[in-house]
């Protein structure tokens, strides 16, 4: 069937698009490769500790809607969880359409960062209900102190005391935050266990069976001496 000449074609509309709510901000993830790599490998602990649980969605530098309609208002945190959402995959996260703010967001304070980690962000984390507030200074120079946990008490956030033990408890994962001599470290109190990577869990794997094969060897040539 031909067209009118005076018809013009209609535009092509996808059944979904985020063109109002853009997927980036075009600002770049890190600010330095430290904090590129301590982000990338923090985020890959998380995710491979809630692997097993689908309803765990554990994702960073993604845009962040938190009134609808309004495309400005949005944040990206460095890393984020979300308990009870599924673990589809997401371009950008709506606040409205998920039900739900994240549970925890761990942001990488930098030079150009810390301020407002400290002031705006938090009160705006603070307002949009994110239970727990961890910030982790990369460089250990701005904060007040290198690793600091917040949670949310009657709408303020309240700092959380270091334990005993020296680790601070994020009681929306289960899991402490510990300042250690080469960054900070993610305890599992239920398992006694540090929580890993997928990579350094397979190294660990791969050097407790090498070491348990050298023993086996020993004993073999302990056994074979005594004949």
């Amino acid at each position: 069937m031909g067209t009118h000449p005076n018809t013009k074609p209609l535009a092509y509309v996808p059944a979904e698009t985020t063109d109002l709510y853009p997927e980036s901000d075009g600002k770049p993830m890190a600010e330095t490769e430290r904090h590129f790599r301590e982000i990338l490998k923090n985020f890959s602990r998380l995710e491979n500790h809630f692997a097993n649980i689908p309803d765990v969605y554990v994702l960073g530098d993604m845009m962040m809607y938190y009134e609808e309609g309004n495309p400005r208002k949005s944040i990206s945190p460095d890393i984020f969880v979300s308990f009870g959402i599924g673990r589809k995959e997401r371009r950008i996260y709506k606040i409205w359409e998920e039900g739900k703010p994240p549970d925890f967001v761990l942001e990488f304070a930098s030079k150009k960062t810390y301020q407002n980690d400290l002031t705006d962000k938090k009160q705006l984390y603070a307002d949009i209900g994110i239970t727990e507030y961890f910030l982790y200074d990369v460089d250990g120079r701005y904060l007040p102190t290198t690793l600091m946990g917040f949670r949310l008490v009657d709408g303020d956030y309240v700092e959380i005391a270091v334990g005993a033990n020296g680790g601070i408890p994020a009681v929306t994962l289960g899991l402490e935050f510990h300042l250690l001599d080469d960054g900070f470290g993610i305890h599992d109190p239920s398992t006694q266990e540090w929580v890993k990577t997928r990579a350094e869990a397979e190294a660990e794997r791969a050097e407790h069976a090498e070491a348990e094969a050298a023993q086996l060897r020993k004993e073999i040539e302990r056994l074979k001496a005594r004949l």
